[in-house]
């Protein structure tokens, strides 16, 4: 079925934060919507963030509602893989290795920041390959990577794990939590609490997978997605797309950010990913265990598969009292839902994830003060 054409088809977008644009876009989104009820989720945890920086949601119409979705890769880990994480930090020995964000998040009864400040040895990293050359200076010591994130992180570290091999590092490993988008979108559409009218999908996802992955969404649900970029105009044009083929009910998957995404997205991040990863099941806070939406070591690649190579205790999964963090990540509820947002969960003192990442919806509700 053809997509809903943009409407300012044929514009040059160089100038991403236009106010005129930006102007048009809105008026022209307000008078789409009308008296309508429509429900639209931003699937990118940086879109829910720029939503937020621009204030977006207090300019759309009344009945346009933007709902948070499963875009944080920190928010989305489920407890029992911090728990898992921290477990290996007691090893002895033992060097852990992960990106900023996942530090301060909750695990059952710690987290690795609180860890860190007993004494394991955990370390913040900017990539991956940062990873390889601690295991190379530390030899006699297991270097374990603390992997997550979406299709757009996944590549880098099957590249690591190729380099590690390449380089004979033997005491390198990856603690695998990685997740994919599409099966998390099918859950949501899936989802019985849930009203989802069209899908502003991740453009940072989208550069690797293409618009391809997300056809389901149309030939299942008859619900339509665009991915757009992450400036005010690319973000309006995206809901505005949407909202057309809402309203003329004509779904289908079309781009607003042909300077990033390609239709077939790239095929060589996504070779990398399948010759060292593959499908598995994985558990997703709020929406449970997912088939197929996770990645898994390959058995050749093995030996730099944390999660089998060391068998460490792992202390019973509790969630954190009164959180509902896992209702926002399925777009049930907004942050401001949440009886502790703002009050017993904030920044300084989160009580869940979504309040710790900088891409967490609760984070940018909270900072932008939606």
């Amino acid at each position: 079925m053809a997509a809903a054409q943009p409407v300012h088809s044929g514009i040059d977008f160089s100038a991403f934060r236009d106010p005129r644009l930006a102007r048009e876009l809105i008026d022209r989104i307000h008078e789409l919507v009308g008296d309508r009820t429509i429900n639209l989720m931003e699937v990118c945890g940086t879109h829910t963030v720029s939503i937020g920086r621009y204030g977006f949601r207090s300019i759309m119409p009344a009945g346009l509602k933007l709902l948070s979705g499963p875009g944080c890769p920190v928010c989305v880990t489920a407890n029992r893989d911090i728990d898992h994480a921290i477990a290996l930090a007691k090893m002895d020995g033992a060097i852990i290795t992960t990106f900023g964000d996942m530090m301060r998040v909750p695990g059952s009864s710690t987290s690795l920041a609180a860890q860190k400040a007993a004494g394991r040895d955990i370390r913040i990293v900017y990539s991956p390959l940062d990873a390889l050359d601690i295991a190379k200076h530390n030899p006699d010591r297991p270097v374990i990577f603390m992997g997550v994130g979406f299709e757009t992180t996944t590549p880098t570290i099957a590249a690591a794990i190729l380099e590690a091999d390449a380089r004979g590092l033997q005491n390198f490993s990856v603690y695998c939590a990685h997740k994919t988008t599409p099966p998390a979108l099918r859950a949501i559409a899936n989802d019985p609490e849930t009203t989802i009218d069209g899908f502003i999908l991740p453009g940072h996802v989208a550069t690797i997978t293409g618009l391809v992955p997300f056809g389901f969404l149309v030939d299942e649900f008859r619900t339509p997605g665009v991915v757009t970029g992450f400036e005010p105009v690319d973000i309006l044009q995206g809901i505005c797309m949407l909202v057309q083929m809402v309203v003329e009910g004509r779904p289908a998957i079309d781009n607003a950010y042909r300077r990033g995404v390609n239709v077939d997205g790239n095929p060589v991040a996504r070779q990398l990913v399948e010759q060292v990863f593959e499908p598995c099941a994985t558990t997703w806070r709020g929406l449970g265990p997912i088939a197929a939406s996770g990645l898994s070591i390959r058995p050749e690649f093995s030996r730099f598969d944390a999660g089998a190579r060391y068998d460490v205790p792992v202390e019973p999964t509790v969630e954190p009292r009164g959180c509902r963090c896992g209702d926002v990540l399925r777009g049930a509820i907004a942050p401001s839902d949440c009886p502790l947002f703002g009050h017993a969960c904030t920044p300084g003192h989160p009580v869940g994830p979504c309040m710790v990442s900088s891409e967490g919806s609760c984070a940018a509700y909270f900072r932008y003060q939606i």
